[in-house]
C-alpha cells in the first residue's frame, strides 16, 4: 500500500501538463492547415469558375455580319470583352481583380479572390492572400444532327 501512496505522491506530477504545453500548438497549425487549406482550394475553384463563365459569356458574342460572310464564326471584341467584364461584374463583392482581353478568336479572362484565414491568421507574416484563376473561350459553331 505504501508504493502506491508513494507513486501517487510525486512520480508523473506534471507530465500531461507538459504533452497539452508541446501538443496544442501541433493540433492548432494542423487544424489550421486543414481548414484554412479547405478555404484557398475552394476560393480557387470559385474564381476558376467566374473566369469560365465570364470566358464563355464573352465568345457568344460572334460577329453575325462575319459569319454570313465567311461562315466561320469571328468574335466581336468590344462585345466580348463586354460580355465578359459584365458578368463579372455581378461578383463585384468576391472579385478583387478582374482582366478581360478579346480579339476575333476568343476570350481570356483572368480573376483573383482574396481569402482570410480562420485559424493561421493569427500567425503573423500568414495573413490574406490572394487565388488567380483564368480561362480562354473560343466561338465553335455546327454539331452533329439536327
Amino acid at each position: 500500500m505504501t508504493r502506491f501512496r508513494a507513486m501517487a505522491a510525486g512520480g508523473d506530477r506534471g507530465t500531461i501538463a507538459l504533452y497539452t504545453v508541446l501538443f496544442t500548438p501541433i493540433v492548432l497549425l494542423l487544424a489550421g492547415l486543414l481548414v484554412d487549406g479547405g478555404l484557398a482550394i475552394h476560393a480557387r475553384q470559385r474564381a476558376a469558375d467566374m473566369a469560365e463563365q465570364a470566358a464563355r459569356a464573352g465568345a457568344n458574342q460572334i460577329d453575325t455580319d462575319a459569319l454570313r460572310e465567311t461562315g466561320e464564326p469571328v468574335l466581336d471584341p468590344g462585345r466580348a470583352r463586354a460580355a465578359a467584364c459584365g458578368l463579372l461584374a455581378d461578383y463585384r463583392e468576391q472579385v478583387t481583380a478582374s482582366q478581360c482581353d478579346a480579339d476575333e478568336e476568343g476570350v481570356a479572362v483572368t480573376v483573383q479572390i482574396s481569402v482570410r484565414p480562420q485559424i493561421l491568421g493569427i500567425i503573423p507574416g500568414l495573413g490574406e492572400f490572394q487565388m488567380t484563376s483564368g480561362a480562354t473561350a473560343r466561338p465553335v459553331t455546327g454539331g452533329i444532327g439536327p
